[in-house]
């Protein structure tokens, strides 16, 4: 949807007309019992929205002003600005507040439950997950399964949205590993770099920032034009002003101003959009930042959050967020809100697929343990077995054990020969390589023991 398509906003707040906007809010102060930052419901809507959800004794147009105006007196700026100087700022309405702190419980919450071997290795492949969705909202068309299958079993790219994959993957492992400094524009590029090495999308060069103005976003129909990046001269010194921005402390403490952490990740995901430094890659760069600062700052149970699929599945909604700010006055709030929502959906998923997996390994558990097995398998040795009877046929390999479960290629090895030993598996032999097939009447070999 193109800016001009969206009913722009009949009330804006600027330097110059702030006197204007004063006088008017003297006769209409009395709306403020009935009109605040966001709606009844809590729902914080641009101008194209609200307009629509006024109840009919009152005047849609006041309305909007006095709802500008208490976003406008809770305005937070941040030491960021849009291409020609203003400056970009948010509010946290009490709903925004709301979703903050269900993120940072479940957050909490989500850590407990990760304590426990067995909630561990369950969680294991998300990581795959968000490699392979955020290479699908890039416009990757590899299926998931081959896409897992390439990453378990290491096995080289074959295209380049395998590539993509694979470079994602690498990218989070790599995220991981630089939590403890600071952020930089060489990390930029770095992250960059991964993300896209070996991919020819838009001439993309690995790390390098674009060297023209010819990027433009679009709206994909009518070849309208929704966002001009800042000109390419301008990208080195508008990066490191972000990188200040990541960099400061923002506790509340000792006289600097508080900014919550979830916050300012997520204003650091619009900006990298914002400012569009690359010809391609863009996205992945920004999400790996997101992430990086989350987990920099104590919420390591993102490491296992796919938001990247949940983007894929409303691109439009993605846009529209990043447009919002845009067009009302560089308000970062509706990105908030939409980045909130999209990180409580994910979390939701997690917790559903943890409690999905957990009945499918106790089912195995307790066969298992009705069977003369149950003190000779660990719990790694239970779960290949839960995989295998679930799909007869599939082959386990060395690599896949060690990568799926972080342990020792001799130590997968050994397990699986114990496995195939007991009848559970067979051994496959292939050159030099020995691959392990999930046989069919597993649970007939386990009933039987």
């Amino acid at each position: 949807m193109a800016k001009s398509r969206i009913e722009k906003s009949p009330i804006t707040f600027t330097p110059d007309n702030l006197a204007f906007v004063l006088q008017m809010m003297q006769s209409e102060a009395h709306l403020m019992e009935y009109f605040r930052e966001t709606d009844e419901k809590g729902r914080y809507l641009y101008w194209d929205q609200f307009k629509w959800r006024i109840p009919k004794n009152h005047d849609v147009k006041k309305a909007w002003l006095v709802t500008k105006w208490c976003r406008f007196t809770k305005r937070k700026h941040i030491s960021l600005n849009d291409v020609s100087g203003e400056s970009f700022h948010y509010c946290t309405p009490d709903s925004l507040q709301a979703k903050f702190y269900k993120i940072a419980k479940l957050s909490g919450e989500g850590m407990t439950s990760t304590d426990t071997i067995q909630q561990k290795f369950l969680i294991s492949s998300l990581m795959i997950e968000e490699a392979i969705s955020s290479a699908q909202l890039e416009g990757a068309t590899t299926t998931r399964r081959v896409a897992k299958k390439m990453l378990v079993e290491e096995r080289k790219p074959r295209s380049e949205d395998e590539q993509m994959i694979l470079n994602n993957y690498l990218l989070m492992y790599e995220v991981k590993a630089l939590l403890d400094v600071p952020l930089t524009i060489d990390m930029i590029r770095h992250f960059h770099k991964i993300a896209t090495d070996g991919t020819s999308e838009n001439s993309v060069v690995p790390g390098e920032f674009r060297e023209d103005n010819d990027i433009v976003i679009s709206d994909g129909v009518g070849g309208e034009v929704l966002h001009q990046p800042p000109h390419y001269k301008e990208i080195e010194n508008r990066l490191e002003m972000l990188c200040d921005f990541a960099n400061t402390v923002h506790s509340g403490e000792e006289g600097n101003a508080f900014i919550d952490p979830i916050t300012k990740a997520i204003i650091l995901h619009f900006m990298i959009g914002y400012e569009h430094p690359f010809a391609d890659g863009n996205g992945r760069t920004a999400r790996a930042i997101f992430y990086w600062f989350m987990l920099k700052h104590g919420f390591s149970f993102f490491e296992y959050l796919s938001i990247s699929k949940l983007l894929k599945v409303a691109p439009v909604k993605y846009g529209m967020a990043y447009l919002y700010t845009e067009i009302d006055e560089n308000d970062l709030t509706y990105f908030l809100y939409y980045q909130a929502d999209i990180i409580l959906r994910a979390m939701d998923e997690l917790f559903n697929y943890l409690d999905e997996k957990g009945r499918e390994f106790e089912e195995v558990v307790d066969l298992l343990e009705s069977s003369t097995l149950a003190d000779n398998l660990n719990f790694i040795q239970k779960n290949i077995v839960k995989k295998a009877m679930k799909n007869p046929g599939r082959i386990f390999t060395v690599k896949e054990v060690t990568n799926a479960y972080d342990v020792s290629e001799n130590t997968a090895r050994k397990y699986l020969k114990i496995l195939a030993s007991y009848k559970l598996l067979a051994p496959l032999k292939e050159g030099r390589t020995v691959k392990y097939v999930a046989l069919a009447d597993i649970k007939d070999v386990l009933e039987k023991r």
